[in-house]
Order: C-alpha cells, then sequence, then structure tokens
C-alpha cells in the first residue's frame, strides 16, 4: 500500500473515531444536563453500538499511524507515539468497561450512585483522550503542512 494510501487511511480514520468521541461525550453532557432519565438511557444504550465503528477506527488510526511513522526520531512524531498508548489504554480500561455498565444501569433505569461515579470517571476520561487526540490531529495537520509547503513548487510571479 502507497504512503499516499495509508495517510487518506490514517486522515479518515482519524476523523471518524475523533467525531464519534466527541459525539459520544457531547451526548452524555447534553443529556444528563437537559434531558429525561430516557433521554439518557438512550445515548448510553446507543454508545455501545457506536463502538462498533468507533474501535476498528482507532485500530486503524493506531496501525497506520505506527506504519507511517516508522522509527522516525522527529520530536513531533514521537509526541504522537507517546499519547497513543495513553488514548488507547484509557479506551480499553476506562471507557468500554465504563460504556457498557452505564448501558446496562441505564436500561434497568438504575440511575444510582454507582451509575453517577463511572458516569464522572467516563467523562473524565473521555475528556482527556478528546484532548489528546486533538493534540494528535494539531500535530499531524502541522506535519502535512510542512510536507506540503516543501513539495510545493514556487509560484511563479507574472509580469504585467
Amino acid at each position: 500500500m502507497s504512503r499516499n494510501v495509508i495517510s487518506k487511511v490514517h486522515l479518515a480514520a482519524g476523523i471518524l473515531a475523533f467525531a464519534l468521541i466527541v459525539t459520544f461525550w457531547t451526548s452524555t453532557l447534553v443529556s444528563e444536563a437537559f434531558g429525561s432519565a430516557l433521554m439518557v438511557a438512550a445515548v448510553k444504550e446507543a454508545i455501545p453500538w457506536g463502538m462498533l465503528f468507533l474501535i476498528p477506527a482507532m485500530a486503524a488510526v493506531g496501525g497506520t499511524g505506527f506504519r507511517l511513522g516508522g522509527k522516525s526520531p522527529a520530536p513531533v512524531i514521537a509526541a504522537k507515539r507517546r499519547r497513543m498508548p495513553v488514548i488507547a489504554l484509557n479506551g480499553l480500561l476506562i471507557l468500554v468497561p465504563a460504556a457498557f455498565f452505564l448501558a446496562a444501569r441505564a436500561g434497568a433505569g438504575r440511575f444510582d450512585a454507582a451509575f453517577y461515579a463511572v458516569q464522572g470517571l467516563e467523562l473524565v476520561a473521555g475528556a482527556v483522550n478528546i484532548t489528546l487526540m486533538s493534540l494528535n490531529i494539531r500535530d499531524g495537520f502541522a506535519m502535512t503542512r510542512k510536507r506540503r509547503t516543501k513539495t510545493t513548487a514556487p509560484r511563479s510571479t507574472l509580469a504585467a
């Protein structure tokens, strides 16, 4: 697979993963702040279904990112490489189990102290992932911007 194709897969998967996480997080906040118990339950029960798209997208982002970065010692790539395990572990150890726990509790109408404790943990962990992914996106765009300016031919000036 060419580097260009890998870059496009990385970008598309990254945008999808980021958009899903932001959607899950925002939907949770909005439903908790302004919605009914029924709305909260609907959001909490929908999130595990959204993971059917999120988990493969995250795997694609990680795989393509490691392929694109290789063993580069570049500081920007090293920073992205350090953030990814935190994002992945946060997702696997906190966010995925929390989503299933909250979906089960909300589906049963059990909005108790345990529900809200896990909900708080999920919101904090989600905010951490959104922040780290935002930094990775920023750094990725900065790297491609530098690469585009190096490969773009200088504009010729037109004489009047």
